[in-house]
């Protein structure tokens, strides 16, 4: 189930957020300017916030099964379309529409996981869920660009409408959903969303997204525009650090489940990707050869976080309300995920990229006064199998 739930986020993630690397294409054969090909770029995650409460809502009731295998065959099917039409708007369009359907994995596919897995395994196998992401990115830098070197940007949208048909037929063949109620044992039952905490950490995976997209948004950029590299060498060296980042979600995850904490893991991780954004940015600044590694190190780094948050979102509300909040928690972190890479742009038009970099570094210092690490109540024994390692204290 767990592999499962991987390969459906991973089929998703490669379009929702890969497109960034076929930016040099989507100006060369749409004729757009920077701003305009980052708008393209974000059409996908709109897409994701408009239908990410609904389809988590939809888990809830139905199941995750179902839900999963009809968003991917969304997804695939307006990913094919969009090679059959041209012009910014009409692609943008079906972009938009993939978005809607790949969204029902984001929700889902982290249900498996809170059903399926005690308290004392979660972190790491939430950890694992969430590699999905790095290593869908990593495909796409690595294939993307040079997919659509030989077959165009057709040829690049092709591959990902076919890719999620592909994940979509394995989750309808071999996917279960986990048994309905709270077997998991976590969470309350009434609405969790009457205490701060969850919004709480709502908002701290809304600030650490800023870091992970301005990086993966705009490292191929930066090295093909600032450092004269080809897009597909670009590519296959940025898919090494999303490599390194679906590592560092693993480690993160493991490290939760020895600590019984996610939120302190969380917050440490935060202050080390405010520092290496700082030092991205000096470094850039100075133009020094160490930027390509602090940027490299940077992307690896800022996709640390989000298992951790994912995991206590889950655990706190419970399988009852597990898809409606893990379907909050992603539609904040997609709003700022799509806004990132226009506004990225705008900064670096006005002000460089180590100026955007900069202002990059000051969101997660902001994460780390607003995860509620206080609220987070550690188990005075073991945990059974079917129990909480978290629960959150009364406000």
């Amino acid at each position: 189930m767990l592999a499962l739930g991987m390969g459906a986020q991973a089929a998703s993630c490669v379009f929702l957020y890969g497109l960034p690397y076929l930016v040099p294409d989507l100006r060369h054969q749409l004729g757009l300017s920077l701003t305009g090909a980052s708008m393209l770029v974000a059409a996908p995650l709109i897409g994701v916030i408009v239908a990410l409460v609904a389809w988590g809502a939809a888990a809830d009731r139905y199941g995750e099964r179902l839900v999963i295998t009809t968003g991917l065959a969304i997804a695939g099917a307006s990913l094919l379309a969009a090679t059959r039409v041209s012009g910014a708007l009409s692609i943008g369009l079906l972009l938009g529409c993939a978005g809607v359907g790949g969204a029902s994995v984001n929700a889902a596919s982290g249900r498996l996981v809170l059903g399926w897995f005690s308290a004392a395994e979660r972190g790491l196998a939430m950890g694992a869920r969430q590699t999905a992401q790095p290593l869908g990115t990593m495909l796409a830098a690595a294939a993307l660009p040079f997919i659509a070197a030989r077959s165009g940007l057709a040829g690049a949208l092709g591959a990902c409408g076919g890719l999620c048909l592909v994940a979509a037929t394995a989750v309808a063949v071999f996917a279960a959903d986990p048994p309905r109620g709270d077997r998991a044992g976590v969470g309350p039952a009434v609405n969790p969303y009457r205490a701060p905490t969850l919004w709480r950490i709502h908002a701290a995976s809304m600030l650490l997204v800023v870091p992970q997209f301005a990086t993966t948004g705009f490292a191929l950029v930066y090295l093909v525009a600032e450092r004269g590299w080809s897009a597909e060498g670009a590519g296959q060296v940025i898919a090494i650090a999303n490599l390194a980042g679906a590592l560092t979600r693993l480690i993160a995850g493991k490290w939760s489940d020895r600590a019984m904490s996610r939120l302190q893991p969380m917050c440490s991780l935060a202050c080390l990707v405010a520092a290496i954004m700082a030092a991205t940015a000096l470094s850039m600044w100075g133009r020094s050869p160490l930027t390509v590694g602090a940027l490299l190190a940077a992307i690896a780094l800022s996709v640390s976080t989000n298992g951790l948050a994912f995991t206590a979102v889950a655990e706190i509300a419970g399988m009852s309300w597990a898809g409606r909040a893990l379907g909050v928690q992603n539609t904040g972190q997609n709003v700022v995920a799509a806004a990132t890479p226009p506004v990225m742009a705008q900064l670096i038009d006005v002000g460089g990229y180590a100026g955007a970099f900069g202002i990059g570094a000051l969101f997660p210092l902001a994460a780390i006064l607003a995860i509620p690490v206080r609220a987070e109540r550690l188990p005075q024994r073991a945990p059974g199998p079917a129990e909480t390692a978290l629960t959150p204290r009364p406000s």
